[in-house]
C-alpha cells in the first residue's frame, strides 16, 4: 500500500512540464465507444472506465446530450490511419499536424481533452497505436491504465518516471495513491477546474 503523498506530490501530478498549475474533472456524466478493438477488448475498456467512474462517485451515461459519446477510444497500427476516420478532423483541431507530431515523435498513445465554459472536462479522446510495446501490454492493463488518464486532467509529466498502475503478482492495479487523488478529485466540495495550486492543498486534505 502507497503511504500518502505529499503536498508537494499531489501539486506535481497538476503541475505542467511549462510551469503552470492546471486541474480539471468531468463536468457531465461519460458516455465511452472504443473503435478498432474486438468485443472482449470492448468489454474490458468499458469495464475499466466504469470502475475508474465508481472509483469518482461519478457517473456514467449511455449518450452525452450534446456530442452523443465524450470519451472515445482509438486503435490504430498507424497513426496516418486517423486522417481517414469520418469527421474526426471535426472533433480535434488541426488533425493532419498532429498526426505529423506523432509520428516524428514515435509515439504510441496521444490524449486530447475538451472543455466547458467553466473549464471541467466534458469530452477526451485517446489514441493508441498499436505498436510491440502496447501488443504485449495485458488488454486489463491497458484498459485500467488509459481510462484511469482521462478521469483527471494529469500533467504531462505526471507519470513520466512512475507509471499510473502498480504490479500486484503480476496483475497491474491502479497505485493506491492515485486512486486516492482520483477519489478525492471528485469531492462535491472541490472545484471542477482550478489553476492555482492551492487547489492541491485543499485534494491533499481529503486523501
Amino acid at each position: 500500500m502507497d503511504e500518502k503523498p505529499t503536498p508537494e506530490a499531489v501539486t506535481a501530478l497538476f503541475t505542467r512540464s511549462t510551469g503552470e498549475y492546471m486541474f480539471a474533472r468531468w463536468g457531465r456524466p461519460i458516455a465511452p465507444v472504443i473503435f478498432g478493438v474486438d468485443d472482449a477488448t470492448l468489454a474490458t475498456f468499458k469495464g475499466a472506465v466504469q470502475a475508474m467512474v465508481a472509483l469518482a462517485r461519478h457517473d456514467v451515461a449511455e449518450t452525452d446530450p450534446e456530442l452523443g459519446a465524450n470519451l472515445m477510444f482509438f486503435f490504430a497500427c498507424t497513426w496516418d490511419e486517423l486522417l481517414d476516420v469520418p469527421n474526426l478532423g471535426q472533433l480535434v483541431p488541426d488533425l493532419a499536424p498532429l498526426v505529423a507530431r506523432l509520428n516524428a515523435a514515435g509515439a504510441n498513445q496521444y490524449r486530447f481533452f475538451r472543455f466547458d465554459a467553466q473549464g471541467a472536462i466534458k469530452a477526451a479522446f485517446v489514441f493508441l497505436r498499436m505498436d510491440d510495446h502496447l501488443s504485449q501490454t495485458p488488454a486489463q492493463d491497458l484498459a485500467l491504465a488509459q481510462a484511469a488518464q482521462v478521469m483527471c486532467l494529469w500533467s504531462d509529466t505526471a507519470f513520466a518516471t512512475r507509471p499510473i498502475l502498480a504490479d500486484a503478482g503480476g496483475v497491474g492495479v491502479l497505485r493506491a495513491d492515485i486512486a486516492a487523488v482520483i477519489r478525492a478529485a471528485y469531492a462535491p466540495v472541490l472545484p471542477q477546474f482550478s489553476s492555482d495550486a492551492s487547489h492541491a492543498l485543499r485534494l491533499w486534505a481529503r486523501l
